[in-house]
């Protein structure tokens, strides 16, 4: 079944931008992920799918290689010679240039040159909380991926002594050439698949790949002050490469659920404080959380206003590979009584009525300075 194209699985235009990418991929990540829905077979190659687009087209390289060559770029031995006409000018050929330019994934580890196919990268999501981003967490994931084989211990040969030989199609070169005309077009060898090697007698369990699927249980440490979107590397820990090749790699992206009490924007932290109208007008101390666990008392002047905002050094957020933390700031809401009994209504109505006799704008001078204005407009001051 041919591949879906790489922006339609991520639902945005060829001309997106980077983070127009990662907005889609997160929000079709969250939905997809196999965390959240166990046992669907369907959300999980969809969430494969999901995450092969993104890491192609989060890189920029990957990305031009896309646009141009489209799957063909990272297919298994496959140089984009075949779109690029796949011609070899001598011994500096357009597929050295190729794999000069884009070596890592085309002609390099990931690509079907000369040897055993190194392992794939594999990608795993993992949600935590604000207090496990603040603190540092250990996780546990559950990947499912391909280990070496015990039975033949990733040879891929029945016997393990006798290995692979050389292939006799290629000479070990794991590529073919062919002459037409002026040109050389060099194609991967198909007896060996461009590795160079084969295996006379496989091994019953593995069929000679070297590796089997397996499950495997994963303890990630993540480290205080991780943002959300991070991505960790773990080298080694993606899936077994076949016939004894390099083991690929493990990225762990990391999200973040939102806070009820708490907004994070780098290092600092925000928390909105209701306050009555009351405690506005005649000064308060109050205690609030801190993303630490702990309270931290705030006094609040007389006379504080909504918008106001107070700060608290050294009460944010933890920063990464560091002892520092950033700041925490309380923004205050003055929140408007509702439900008033009788007598809250009576004295609110006294209260009014002298603010109303004493007319100096002392009270209320934002409100006294409005009215001001609106009073020279309606006169003609326009």
């Amino acid at each position: 079944m041919a591949k879906q194209d790489y922006y339609a699985t991520l639902g945005v235009a060829r001309d997106a931008k980077a983070e127009d990418l990662k907005k889609a991929y997160r929000k079709l990540a969250m939905q997809y992920h196999p965390d959240r829905n166990p046992g669907d077979k369907q959300a999980e190659a969809r969430f494969k799918e999901i995450s092969e687009a993104y890491d192609v087209l989060k890189d920029d390289q990957k990305r031009a290689a896309y646009d141009r060559f489209g799957h063909a770029a990272f297919e298994t031995g496959g140089s984009p010679g075949a779109g690029a006409g796949g011609f070899d000018f001598g011994a500096g050929g357009l597929g050295d240039i190729f794999d000069q330019m884009f070596g890592e994934f085309v002609g390099g580890r990931r690509g079907g040159g000369r040897g055993p196919r190194a392992g794939a990268d594999l990608r795993q999501g993992v949600e935590i909380d604000l207090a496990q981003a603040f603190h540092g967490t250990k996780v546990t994931l559950r990947v499912p991926t391909r280990v070496t084989c015990d039975a033949c211990g990733g040879t891929g040969a029945e016997d393990r002594k006798a290995g692979a030989e050389t292939c006799p199609t290629c000479g070990g070169a794991g590529k073919v050439r062919a002459q037409q005309g002026f040109f050389v077009i060099e194609r991967t060898c198909a007896t060996c698949g461009g590795a160079g090697r084969v295996i006379r007698n496989p091994c019953r369990v593995c069929r000679g790949t070297g590796t089997v699927a397996r499950e495997r249980s994963l303890q990630v440490t993540i480290p205080a002050g991780v943002e959300d979107g991070t991505r960790i590397r773990l080298a080694g820990e993606g899936e077994a490469g076949a016939n004894g090749a390099p083991a690929g790699d493990l990225y762990v992206h990391i999200a973040i659920k939102p806070h009820p009490l708490f907004q994070r924007e780098g290092a600092n932290i925000l928390c909105r404080v209701p306050l009555r109208m009351t405690q506005a007008a005649l000064g308060a101390e109050i205690d609030v959380p801190v993303i630490d666990g702990s309270r931290a008392k705030v006094k609040i002047p007389p006379g504080t206003q909504t918008g106001d905002q107070f700060r608290l050094r050294g009460k944010g957020f933890s920063v990464l590979r560091s002892a520092a933390r950033g700041d925490m700031y309380i923004q205050v809401v003055v929140e408007t009584p509702q439900h008033l009994t009788r007598r809250q209504r009576e004295l609110l109505e006294e209260f009014e009525a002298e603010a109303e006799s004493k007319g100096s704008g002392k009270d209320s001078p934002e409100t006294e300075g409005f009215f001001a204005k609106v009073k020279e407009f309606f006169e003609g001051g326009r």
